[in-house]
């Protein structure tokens, strides 16, 4: 296993294959950044898109239709939630099995991970399509429950290929393969804004058109995957199942990331709903939209800072798998500085443009919140240029094989500090609704800030060892 931690170092040749992702992977990690990051953004870009006109053709079919999807919407959310947490921790374990050079290891991780995935996908669907109507009831859909109902199980038919689809991006982003990657993702983004008109309104099928529209993307997407690591099989990895036997020390490497990442996603699911209880409280229901449309355009705006902080979890971990801890501070200091000037560009815009951006989303009735919306955007914009370093922090305990240290970053940030700065400035202060996004701003901002500081932390830990093994 390569011991170097130069800067300057780049992997020596091997027996062992190389594909053009894998040399970007271990290469100049700021190269590496840059090269996973920029395919990442293209592809969030549009299936942002693919989600807002998805928006605008279901809408077109009533309030009903509306909330049916929106009913819907937190159970997509959840078993996104799970597929993406496992991804996350199939490609930080793969990342790291490069990074030491051991190709066999690599492809282990990315067979149990997507055996994982079959397991979690045959949980999931079963449960959620037999119940879904006791589901919905339970939530309070009331008129909207057939709708709802209708709409789910179709989507829930669907649950292998949204799985797959998840874990093999994962998995090809993991050996350095982003370029692929956004082709499938954009396919799927692309066939789903196609499908969703001709399905709902050319064929007549309603709610039940748009569900089929995002299964048909799903497999559209998926696809190409299959044929690249099933057929092709060009990429680092080698998927062969036939005498394959599971290793419970393999599936602990991927789920000791892969759980609390999902975990993660589920935090912040819980962080809205305590969020829209504290709005309740102090404001109204139109404070809740308010927040709604808000953190929809936030999340759109940084898309880019997502983007780059996938790319932090495979070059951490391929960087941490060949002990090359110079190179690992050298990626999450780069990254650090990267998202600083991409959110000091965003938050000049998002100020700036603020009033235009809150006009754009509450047209008609909706032009009441409109003020409050635009407080909301430039309050919310200045810790943008903070953002960045909690993500990247979670990003980098990710890709070093500690999940629940990036847990810890996203709950004292989203859970802990938001929630409960939100509630002094707005309860204690008397600041009211504007109070709320004040806190929330200040906890992201000091939680990022100490997320940051933990991980410069535990690097320096690893290069003074290092270089204390080194010297005895």
């Amino acid at each position: 296993m390569p011991t170097s931690d130069s800067e300057d170092d780049t992997p020596s040749s091997s027996n062992q294959k190389e594909t053009e992702g894998t040399k970007i992977l271990l290469a100049d990690p700021k190269t590496a950044i840059l090269r996973l990051s920029v395919p990442m953004m293209i592809a969030m870009t549009l299936m942002t898109l693919y989600n807002v006109v998805d928006a605008f053709w279901v809408a077109g079919l009533g309030a009903d239709a509306l909330a049916a999807v929106g009913f819907s919407f937190p159970l997509f959310i959840i078993t996104i939630g799970l597929a993406s947490g496992l991804g996350t921790g199939g490609e930080a374990a793969l990342a790291r099995m490069i990074g030491a050079r051991n190709r066999a290891g690599a492809s282990s991780v990315a067979m149990h991970t997507i055996l994982l995935m079959t397991v979690l996908a045959v949980v999931v669907t079963i449960p959620l399509y037999l119940f879904a109507h006791d589901i919905f009831v339970l939530m309070g859909a009331g008129d909207a429950v057939g709708l709802a109902t209708e709409y789910a199980r179709i989507l829930f038919l669907g649950t292998f290929a949204l799985l797959f689809g998840e874990v093999a991006y994962a998995l090809m982003h993991g050996e350095g393969d982003a370029k692929r990657t956004m082709y499938a993702m954009a396919a799927g983004a692309v066939a789903n804004i196609v499908l969703d008109p001709i399905l709902i309104y050319g064929l007549d099928m309603g709610i039940a058109g748009a569900a089929w529209a995002t299964i048909l993307a799903e497999v559209i997407a998926a696809v190409p995957m299959v044929y690249w690591l099933f057929v092709k099989r060009d990429t680092y990895i080698s998927l062969c199942f036939r005498g394959f036997c599971p290793d419970a020390a393999v599936a602990r490497d991927v789920l000791q990331v892969g759980l609390p990442a999902a975990a993660e996603q589920l935090a912040l699911a819980l962080m809205a709903l305590i969020l829209n209880g504290v709005i309740v409280l102090i404001a109204s229901t139109d404070g809740v939209a308010v927040y709604s449309v808000g953190w929809r355009v936030v999340s759109i705006g940084l898309t880019p800072i997502l983007a780059i902080s996938s790319a932090v979890v495979a070059v951490t971990a391929a960087t941490y798998g060949a002990r090359a801890y110079a190179r690992m501070e050298t990626a999450l200091r780069f990254a650090a500085r990267l998202g600083l000037g991409i959110g000091i560009g965003l938050a000049m815009a998002t100020f700036a443009f603020a009033p235009l951006i809150a006009a754009l989303f509450t047209a008609g009735d909706a032009a009441v919140i409109a003020p409050e919306l635009t407080t909301y955007l430039r309050v919310m914009s200045l810790v943008y240029p903070m953002v960045g370093f909690g993500l990247f922090s979670a990003s980098f305990f990710q890709g070093t094989g500690l999940g629940a240290r990036s847990l810890t970053i996203t709950l004292l940030q989203n859970i802990v500090l938001s929630i409960l700065f939100a509630w002094m400035f707005a309860a204690v202060l008397g600041l009211g609704l504007s109070g709320i996004w004040w806190g929330v701003a200040a906890g992201n901002a000091i939680g990022a800030a100490l997320g940051y500081a933990w991980a410069r932390r535990y690097s320096a830990g690893l290069l003074i060892g290092q270089a204390g093994a080194t010297a005895a």
